[in-house]
């Protein structure tokens, strides 16, 4: 962006130790939106001061969560809520530089090795064995127990690099592949626990409100890709002391695993210096309530 006299006026205030005169210096650089980014870069690489620059990546960061309020609030109103670039956006909050193109060319490879090994004549279990398998053994996925002082095991872009993710984020992966290979299997809302459930064919939601476990045929482990009975699914809820009522069994609609994947990324930066990050986490969440 050309820097006129207005931009530069606004610049040599940065430094400016009032602070309710730099909150209103930050808000009128972010109305220019992230084609001034360049410029602050600039600034950035040019200034002597740590102080200062922590305040141009404080507005830089500012503008780029402003872009991603905008893309959140276009996912939502979308008619269809993809669930791969719902992920991807989140990726975008601690990598806003992230290229999209490398992830959804390994997800696609990913997809074609499992296609392969996939026919008409396959029972669903044998179709999860499949996924499973190349998933979890020729790709190497490794998954762990969610663990929050590491952010990066819920970006899916950095758990394809590292082939390691936690249970939400292999989850998402398996919902995605199914998704692209159209076997009705979805990740429902076991407490403590990303299950997906493998569907009877013709099951829908609305067409059946009673008891969905009824349409279930078995469930994986998202962590592992274990496959799991009726049977270990009540003892896990016996084991927890939980009434196993049928919200547990339904499954969850793209929004709200996205929403879940932004609550879960906050709690990543609980402490006071990260407050703000997770404050602005909760905000996207806050954007895809109903």
């Amino acid at each position: 962006m050309q820097e006129t006299k207005e931009i530069h006026a606004l610049f040599t205030l940065i430094d400016d130790p009032d602070e309710e005169v730099y909150s209103t210096i930050s808000e009128k650089i972010v109305e220019y939106g992230k084609g001034i980014i360049p410029n602050l870069e600039h600034l950035w690489e040019t200034t002597p001061s740590e102080d200062v620059q922590e305040r141009i990546e404080m507005i830089i960061h500012k503008l780029h969560f402003t872009d991603l309020c905008n893309d959140f609030t276009a996912w939502k109103n979308s008619a269809y809520h993809d669930l791969l670039f719902g992920a991807l956006l989140v990726s975008k909050f601690q990598y806003p530089d992230l290229q999209t193109s490398p992830v959804l060319e390994e997800i696609e490879k990913i997809r074609r090795n499992i296609w392969l090994e996939l026919n008409s004549f396959l029972t669903p279990l044998e179709q999860a064995n499949v996924l499973s398998s190349i998933l979890y053994n020729y790709c190497n996925l490794k998954g762990s127990e969610i663990n929050y002082e590491k952010p990066d095991e819920f970006f899916l872009h950095k758990v394809l690099e590292s082939k390691k993710g936690n249970t939400l984020s292999n989850g998402l992966i398996y919902q995605v592949l199914c998704d692209q290979l159209d076997i009705n299997a979805r990740i429902i809302n076991i407490p403590k626990q990303c299950i997906i459930a493998f569907f009877h064919s013709d099951f829908d939601p609305i067409l059946h409100p009673g008891h969905p476990q009824e349409k279930i045929h078995f469930y994986v482990d998202a962590t592992t890709g274990q496959a799991f009975s009726h049977a270990d699914i009540e003892s896990y809820f016996k084991r927890i002391s939980v009434p196993p009522v049928a919200s547990y069994f339904k499954p969850q609609s793209d929004k709200r695993l996205i929403q879940q994947l932004l609550e879960e990324v906050a709690k990543c930066f609980d402490s006071p210096v990260n407050a703000y990050k997770h404050a602005e986490l909760m905000q996207l969440a806050g954007l895809l309530e109903e």
